[in-house]
Formats: C-alpha cells, structure tokens, sequence
C-alpha cells in the first residue's frame, strides 16, 4: 500500500524504451517528459555498451583500486569549481544526501538543519527527517534540530516578483531562524537546498539569494549543501551545474548528484572541500561503501559524461529549452488555466490556477490534464505543495519537434477543459465550501465539487490517494479533509445534477458508496470525461 506509481488510476505498464521514447505492452509510444533518469536517452546504446564491457573483464567492490573510479573523479572535477575536490561515491541520491549531513555535522560539531519549506532530499529516516515534503503528509512531526525556512517562490511565496528585493528578504527569513536556534542555545550545521527545488513546484530562486543564505550559514559555523540529485549534468543547459547559475560568487560547501548521472543505474556522489573532508576524516569514522563507484558504475558514469559532451546535450538543453518556453509563454496568453511559466533548459514548471488575481491553485485541473496528456501519449507529472505544477524534466536528447507535439497536445486538451468550465477558472470550484449532491436517480451517479472530501477512519484511499492522520471534524463517523494535496475533485457539475450545501454544512455519507471501488472513489478524470460529453 506504501507503493505508489505514476498515473495510478490508470497505471501504464512499460516494457521497453528507447532515447525520449517510452513503449507499454501493447506497443503504445509515449513521449517521455518525467524521466530525468535516462539523463541522455533511455538504454543509450554507448551507455550499455561501456557497461557490457566492464562487466565481462570486473566488478568487484571499492576496496580494490581500480582507474575507472580514478578517471571518472578526475572527469567531474572539471566540471566544477577548484574548492570542491574530494569525492564519495554512492549509489543513490539519498545515501549522497545522508553522507553530506554527516559530514556537515562532523565539520564543526554542530547537529541542526535548515531546510525549504516543501522540500524533499531523499527516503533515509536522516532525510525524511529534514523533507518537510514529506513529514509534513504524516503527523508534522518536525524533529527540534530541524529548522524549515520559506521556499524562495517569487510567484506563489511570501514575498513575491514585485517585492523591491525578494532574495534578501527571503535570505533574512534564513537569518532570523538563525538567530533564533542561537537564543535557544543550538548550533546550525548546515543549510541544505536543491539549486532549483523540483518537488515543490519547479521554484526557480531569485538572484543572489544562495549568496546571502551562504554568508550567514557560514557565519554561524555552518556548511551549504547543494542538493543537485535531480537538477545537475548539464539540464539548465547554459551550466552543467545548477547551481552554477547563481553566480561565479556563489560555492557550496558540499555538492551532491544522482539520478541522471548514471542513466538509470544506481550511482551517485558526494563532493566536497579538502577542509570538510579532513575533518570527517579525523573523526576516526571510515567512510566504505560496498558498491559506491565500482568499476561497472564508473564505467557507465564516465559513458554518460561522453554522451553529454559527444552528442551536445547541454547546448540542446539550452536550444530546445529556450524554444519550448516561448511556446509555453504563447499558450499562457492563450489559456486563463496557464498562471505561469517558469525554468531553465530542459527543467520547466507551469503553474495552474483557478484565478489569475488571486493565484488559486488549480489542483484537480493539473490532475486532470496529465491523465488526459497520458491518453495523447505524453507523460507528464504534477507536483508542488498544491499539485498543480506541470512538471517538464525529459530526457536531454528532447527535440524541438517533441516541444511542439507536447504543446499541441497540452493546447488541445486545456482548450475542451476551458470550455468545459465556461472559461471562468475558479468558478466552479470552492475551497471551504462542503457539498452533497442532489442524485439523478434513473442513472444513480452522486457527484461531488470542492476541494474538501470526506473518508472513512483516519486511513482510508480517496481517488487512489492515501489520506492518513488527516485533522478534521467528524460527521456521521465521516473525518472532513482540508488537504487539496491528497484529494483529486470533480471539477464540475454535469448539467443533469445540482449541488446545494447542507444546511449544517456537512455531506450525506451514503452518497459516497456509488462512488468507491474496492475503496477507490470513481477517479476524477473519469467523472469529468463524462462531463466533457454531456
């Protein structure tokens, strides 16, 4: 039940793939906008070459020396600023993520974290400790050493694109948590960030707020981590690192990588500082990892690198990138569901919203849409604290005639939504409002609208979402959920059924029955198809 795949309520199953292409078992294509996994194309044939030729001369643990680790060191230092020089290799981004706390908290002593509201660093306790993403879904169950500042979204956050120095003004939110841990007699260790956060909605910084955030973490005798697991190798395209783009001021202390760095294959790093890592070193704790940079995986590392360079991959994440935000931009002006468009290369969010004054999020729209997407044969994702950010993070070989059937598709598709709410986006949908609905009796459909929903016990599946610990008030053994990031409503209601409030404000919980499947309510997509046909 702790599983969970994409397009759950109607999950693909897949069977092969080959560069931005993926295929199911019935031999459907599907052009690949999720996967910054298969960094440089799905089974690139150079990848599995080099990794078919390792493994028929060794593999063998990290103990033994070997040159593919020395080479594959030596290749991604070049890539980075001179400071950072010594590497960890791991196999995944969580472990690289756990190590850096390590060697955070061993550089001075210090035991607490910063971290971004919404973010997400991995699935080790150490990680989901310091992933407000997710402690925050269970009992917010935030641990005393972790400090959580404001994501630095100048769209949807605190202080906006119109705020005369929004990355001050957010660095000083860092300051002020600093001040306070230090009146309360605790010591910071360490700042940690995604150079873009991915997660919590595509959020791209605004200038020079990483240097500031650095300066006072520093000054408390702490270290910046710079998580670039799902954002590094060259996706921004005019850097091969992220964080790269705040600036030739700007160093982390420590960096960490994964996902796309060994196309697939289970390899990650940690890089970090001579200074850091002789004082991890001094603890008289050795750092060992069975599998971490085995000849196989640097083998494939050093593959993937070649492809970047060989096949310019970086430079296409710029062209190709560059091309589809202007074509995203062109169907902001067209589509009022489109609140903004936002990213760097081949790393693209768009923000929908019920309500372009207010910013509304439009949760069950981005739902809906990436269902609809998925039956055009394009997968996409939506993510952020509300779920309504499209997220666009192909594999790096995406062509400019991917960008344009994507956006067709998309165009397509918000043009029937649109219509289908009458244009008016926010209309429909009310988030503090609670319904039952007046039930066509010869079809027996009841429907549902509203952000709110209702389940069973306090762990129950609502529209294929698992909803557990939820706070709410209880009515007629129903618990009322407040959270618009677990819940998938129907958008609107077909002509053929009327809404009214109750008048205590609550919904009659026999009307839910017509709606679960073996503890699945009808999903939302679903239910707004047959409105698109009435």
């Amino acid at each position: 039940p702790s599983c969970k795949v994409f397009f759950a309520a109607d999950p693909i199953k897949i069977v092969s793939a080959q560069r931005q292409y993926m295929f199911d078992e019935k031999g459907e294509r599907y052009l690949d906008c999720i996967n910054n996994v298969a960094h440089v194309g799905h089974c690139h044939p150079e990848v599995v070459k080099a990794a078919a030729k390792q493994m028929e001369l060794l593999n063998t643990n990290s103990r033994f020396l070997h040159d593919n680790m020395v080479e594959y060191a030596k290749r991604l230092s070049a890539t980075l600023p001179e400071k950072l020089s010594v590497f960890y290799f791991t196999n995944s981004g969580s472990e690289a993520n756990d190590l850096a706390l390590r060697l955070a908290r061993h550089f001075r002593g210090h035991q607490d974290v910063i971290t971004l509201d919404h973010a997400y660093h991995g699935h080790l306790t150490s990680l989901i400790e310091i992933s407000p993403y997710k402690f925050r879904k269970g009992k917010d169950d935030k641990k005393e050493f972790v400090h959580v500042a404001p994501t630095p979204d100048t769209y949807r956050g605190k202080y906006k694109e119109d705020h005369e120095d929004p990355a001050r003004a957010y660095a000083d939110e860092v300051k002020k948590i600093i001040e306070e841990a230090h009146n309360s007699g605790r010591k910071i260790a360490a700042f940690i960030a995604e150079s873009m956060q991915s997660c919590g909605g595509q959020v791209i910084p605004p200038a020079g707020y990483f240097q500031k955030v650095a300066e006072y973490v520093r000054g408390a005798g702490g270290v910046f981590i710079a998580d670039e697991v799902q954002v590094g190798f060259g996706r921004v395209g005019k850097h091969f690192w992220s964080f790269q783009m705040h600036g030739e001021d700007f160093v982390p202390d420590i960096v960490t990588m994964g996902k796309p760095m060994g196309n697939g294959h289970p390899l990650a790093c940690v890089v970090t500082t001579t200074e850091i890592a002789e004082a991890f070193s001094s603890s008289g704790m050795e750092y060992f990892n069975t599998y971490g940079g085995n000849p196989v995986s640097s083998a494939i590392g050093l593959a993937v690198l070649d492809v970047i360079e060989n096949e310019d991959l970086q430079g296409n994440a710029t062209r190709v990138g560059n091309y589809l935000i202007e074509l995203l931009k062109k169907q902001k002006a067209k589509h009022t569901l489109i609140g903004d468009i936002r990213g760097f290369g081949l790393f693209i969010g768009i923000d929908l919203v019920k309500d372009h004054h207010k910013r509304t999020p439009a949760t069950a729209e981005a739902q809906h849409v990436i269902y609809k997407m998925k039956e055009s044969g394009v997968l996409l994702s939506a993510d952020g604290p509300y779920r309504n950010v499209l997220k666009i993070k192909p594999p790096m070989c995406f062509t400019e005639e991917d960008a344009v059937f994507m956006v067709d598709q998309l165009d397509g598709i918000l043009t029937v939504l649109e219509e289908a709410i009458g244009g008016k986006a926010g209309s429909m949908i009310s988030d503090n409002t609670r319904y039952r609905t007046k039930r066509d009796e010869g079809l027996g459909r009841g429907w549902v609208v509203g952000i709110e929903g209702f389940v069973e016990g306090s762990s129950s599946q609502y529209c294929g979402a698992e909803i557990s610990g939820l706070q709410g008030q209880p009515v007629g053994g129903w618990r009322e959920v407040h959270s618009a990031l677990d819940l998938c409503p129907v958008l609107q209601l077909p002509s053929e059924a009327h809404s009214e409030p109750l008048s205590d404000g609550t919904r009659d919980p026999k009307e839910s029955s017509s709606r679960k499947r073996n503890g699945l309510c009808v999903d939302k997509h679903s239910l707004l198809n047959k409105r698109l046909k009435t």
